[in-house]
């Protein structure tokens, strides 16, 4: 188990400068001609390898809101076994998750996507640095033991 230390409260400038990265991230993303729903995806998927529970609730809600669906939410978890996703967001789902698992990328089947076929240098590039993003985050709030109540 984790020490009970809420890392952010500990050292606030660094906090703060993620959330700078965080913008930062999001920024590239757009600039690389993703959509704020694939960056949204990207950000649960990880969230969802990593078992954030603060980082789930949070990017749903904000991919609900860009208009993403309840269906294609509920499939993501088994992406590669449905046809909701189109060839763009599969390659940066399998990226994302090369990332997340980099550790054992080695012995972690995954699916047959020529990512540098479908995703541009910019964007791969980009959804790297999202990967990195959120990764990020799902450690800070997961060692920082966040609440995640359901709300009154």
């Amino acid at each position: 188990m984790l020490p009970q230390v809420n890392i952010t409260q500990q050292f606030p400038a660094l906090y703060q400068a993620y959330r700078a990265f965080t913008v930062a991230a999001d920024e590239a993303a757009a600039s690389a001609g993703l959509s704020p729903i694939l960056g949204e995806l990207v950000k649960i998927r990880v969230s969802q390898l990593n078992g954030c529970a603060y980082c789930l609730r949070m990017h749903s809600r904000d991919a609900v809101a860009a208009g993403e669906t309840a269906d294609r939410l509920a499939v993501l978890p088994a992406w590669w076994e449905s046809q909701y996703f189109t060839e763009q967001e599969r390659a940066a789902l399998t990226l994302a998750e090369r990332i997340t698992r980099i550790g054992d990328e080695h012995t972690s089947p995954a699916p047959e996507i020529d990512v540098e076929q479908v995703l541009s240098a910019p964007q791969i590039a980009a959804v790297a640095w999202l990967a990195v993003e959120i990764n990020g985050w799902n450690r800070i709030t997961i060692s920082s033991h966040t609440p995640v109540a359901p709300e009154s």
